[in-house]
């Protein structure tokens, strides 16, 4: 960290003119990954990924929420919007104050979504042409190599921000996002047919230690496994909490993402097939049926309210070790009720999620292929 803020603060001590106002903030990142190939010689292609190649950081990753699809970073350019702004009129934000956040980050799909493409960019530009964006790309894989830890799972933030970013995280789907990425660069197929040999097997390694810990922190209550936290610490292993409404807890979202991704295995260790059997039956077990989570404006907004007939629907938390669903409140307060929450919260976030129904019914064809050991 210290590193990649000498590297922008050198930038800036260099410019003749004032600061670079702000990075271009965007509510979409402007890179799309289901174009036709030769769409990625385009020059709209091209625009995307000069953008991703500037707003790398030294340290080898990318911030979130920056618009891809605009102009080159600028010399003295925040990697992040939110380090630009002081909050006054005019002038930038310290370097060293709060505005130094998410600058190398894997939350919202940021940096994987940058390297895959890049990728997709550098197979339309084998020869000189392309050389720029493959040098970006292996330093952005060697980055989440650097980023991960010993114990095989990836912080939110890297290099190391402090508080819940430090924690391994499953939330958003974000270890199983870097871990699939890293099988692609381990396959060294299509896109990442470039790929040397010596980076490729790192991340293999990588994407087998992923899975090995993924394994190791399925919860386990009264001796039987069920499903996982939103993050675990990442000395312990433990389920941790993040945010004020986000409690120490078993996550029914983020578990529903890592058994898809422990489904998508070419070969399931028998480790892997009885996670997979123990978290789909956990999920199974702990439905509710006949509810539906709605917008009762007469009621200030969303209600869980009766519903027979309803698609299965699951809370986000459960308790550890009751299994009885929880809600946060931004007093750091927990409630047994939705309706007890204050009405931002209960409004303004996804306390019921229907992503195990998903891996459910995958579980139902996968596990036809796959003996599950008892």
């Amino acid at each position: 960290m210290r590193a990649d803020k000498a590297a922008l603060r050198a930038e800036r001590a260099a410019l003749t003119g004032p600061v670079p106002e702000r990075a271009h903030d965007g509510k979409t990142a402007g890179m799309p990954l289901d174009r036709a190939p030769e769409w990625y010689a385009s020059e709209a292609a091209l625009r995307v990924a000069r953008n991703i190649v500037s707003f790398q950081t030294p340290a080898g990753g990318w911030g979130k929420n920056v618009n891809r699809d605009a102009p080159p970073r600028a010399p003295g350019e925040g990697y992040v919007a939110g380090l630009d702004p002081s909050g006054k009129a005019g002038g930038p934000r310290a370097i060293d104050d709060d505005g130094w956040s998410y600058v190398g980050t894997i939350d919202n799909d940021a940096t994987t979504t940058e390297l895959r493409f890049l990728a997709r960019v550098q197979a339309q530009f084998p020869g000189a042409a392309g050389d720029g964006y493959r040098a970006a790309f292996e330093k952005g894989v060697r980055y989440l190599l650097a980023a991960q830890f010993p114990n095989g799972g990836w912080p939110q933030v890297y290099p190391l921000q402090g508080g819940y970013h430090d924690a391994l995280t499953f939330n958003d789907g974000a270890v199983a996002d870097v871990a699939t990425l890293m099988l692609s660069v381990a396959a060294r197929a299509g896109d990442y047919g470039f790929v040397a040999a010596a980076l490729a097997e790192a991340a293999r390694v990588s994407a087998e230690r992923a899975c090995a810990v993924i394994v190791q922190t399925q919860v386990r209550i009264g001796g039987k496994p069920t499903i996982w936290g939103q993050q675990h610490d990442a000395l312990t292993l433990a389920p941790a909490g993040a945010r004020n409404f986000e409690p120490i807890a078993v996550s029914s979202g983020e578990s529903a993402g890592l058994l898809l991704f422990l489904m998508r295995l070419k070969d399931p260790s028998p480790g892997v097939v009885a996670a997979v059997r123990d978290g789909v039956a956990w999920l199974d077990a702990h439905a509710l049926h006949d509810v539906a989570w709605v917008v009762d404006p007469a009621r200030g907004g969303r209600r869980l309210v009766a519903q027979p007939g309803a698609a299965p629907l699951w809370p986000r938390y459960y308790e550890i070790p009751t299994a009885r669903a929880i809600f946060g409140d931004r007093d750091r307060s927990i409630h047994d009720s939705v309706d007890e929450i204050s009405e931002e919260r209960r409004n303004g976030y996804a306390w019921f999620v229907t992503e195990p129904r998903k891996a459910i019914e995958a579980y139902a064809k996968w596990s036809a292929k796959h003996a599950s050991p008892q």
